[in-house]
């Protein structure tokens, strides 16, 4: 139907060159008049055409795009909003359960192509945001003011990598638009504030409403923290049992103005202890992402951390595998496989779990962690830091899935 439209503009034009050659020369126009009988039929059409395009119209083409995870229409999703038709532009807003939607650029082109089926659109501009839904609440477990996700970055082992992990899954999020929290719960080991560029920061204190203390959090590239490491002197260890440890853990949850977050990033302490225990047992959480390397050793204990959130009802995200190879700087196109290969592939069939992504490694990753400057900041072109976009983005929308099903 475009096409009939922008044939009938041609005619029109050709019509006006032919009335003007006409009065010049003095012909009669009698011999045009069945021609001129066809032509006013076809800007009928056109008019009839102009008039089809409408709200409604939209939505109908519209309605047989789905959001690819959630299997469902984008229209009966209420994803599509303020629709505006002038002139043959038509705009509206795209609302994604998520700012970090790793099908984001898929979903707008179907979107884009649906409507310009349409006769009559000239262009369509699609304005993309997000609204991140709350996680689904559980009676016996009590949630944070604000925070519509909890979700731990876990590993059955030290060494693997896991807070490298949970600060760039943080600030590449916080990248994407989300409001992020990171809560550093390796009590005994805190070195999230170094790695965030946040080695000398500090947190505030002050008085709640009622006589209570409410900690402020630290923020860097985005991302509000909180870390024992700032209650304490750099060099002084923490020698503590359980109770103890179940009590600052509770305090970094609900004593501290985390504000409007979409998530809050919970960097775990490596193994099955205490802090995992008061994590699953005290707020719902929206899930657990388990870091391992490829080594055998490592996945041994990460399929032990794995089946510790299961047991303890807490959805298992899936499995990141860590310096999956290592990238030497004066030969990029060279991979070695240092800590073997395929273990994170294998322990996730095995069990069950998605496979999140593999990180390779490479030396501006040791520095980025540092220097305090997450590599999705230093280097965001860099193997690395695309491999931990992808995983932040593939996290963001199990998470969203799990809220809304």
């Amino acid at each position: 139907m475009v096409g009939l439209i922008e044939f009938i503009d041609r005619i029109d034009n050709l019509f006006l060159r032919l009335d003007y050659t006409i009065v010049v020369q003095g012909t009669a126009t009698v011999r045009f008049s069945r021609w001129n009988f066809i032509f006013s039929h076809l800007l009928r059409i056109k008019k009839q055409t102009a008039i089809m395009l409408d709200s409604k119209s939209i939505l109908e083409v519209l309605r047989p795009v789905q959001d690819p995870e959630l299997q469902k229409s984008l229209v009966d999703l209420n994803m599509i909003r303020n629709l505006s038709v002038e002139d043959g532009s038509v705009k509206f807003d795209l609302v994604l359960t998520t700012p970090a939607c790793p099908l984001r650029e898929m979903i707008v082109e179907d979107c884009e192509k649906a409507v310009k089926q349409l006769p009559g659109v000239k262009e369509v501009f699609v304005n993309v945001t997000a609204e991140t839904p709350q996680q689904k609440s559980q009676s016996h477990k009590q949630s944070i003011a604000g925070v519509k996700n909890i979700l731990a970055i876990s590993s059955g082992k030290g060494g693997v990598g896991k807070s490298t992990v949970a600060v760039n899954v943080a600030v590449a999020l916080a990248i994407k638009g989300a409001k992020v929290g990171l809560l550093d719960a390796d009590i005994y080991g805190p070195n999230v504030p170094s790695m965030l560029g946040l080695e000398n920061g500090s947190i505030m204190v002050r008085k709640g409403a009622s006589g209570e203390e409410i900690l402020e959090p630290s923020f860097n590239y985005g991302v509000k923290m909180v870390s024992m490491a700032f209650l304490i002197d750099p060099d002084q260890p923490v020698i503590w049992r359980g109770p103890m440890l179940d009590g600052i853990i509770s305090k970094f949850l609900y004593q501290v103005d985390w504000g409007e977050l979409d998530y809050l990033i919970v960097d775990m302490p490596p193994g099955t202890g205490d802090a995992q225990l008061t994590l699953a047992q005290r707020v719902p959480m929206a899930g657990a992402a388990i870091v391992t390397t490829p080594q055998n050793v490592s996945l041994l204990d990460s399929r032990r951390g794995l089946k510790m959130f299961q047991q303890l009802g807490v959805k298992v995200l899936g499995v990141v595998e860590n310096m999956s190879y290592f990238i030497p700087p004066d030969l990029p196109d060279r991979a070695y496989d240092l800590f073997g290969s395929g273990g994170g592939k294998k322990v996730s069939e095995e069990l069950g779990v998605p496979l999140l992504g593999c990180i390779p490694l490479e030396i501006a990753l040791r520095e980025g962690g540092d220097k305090g400057v997450p590599i999705v900041m230093s280097a965001p072109e860099s193997a690395s830091a695309k491999a931990l976009m992808a995983i932040s983005e593939q996290i963001a929308a199990k998470v969203s899935l799990a809220a809304l099903v």
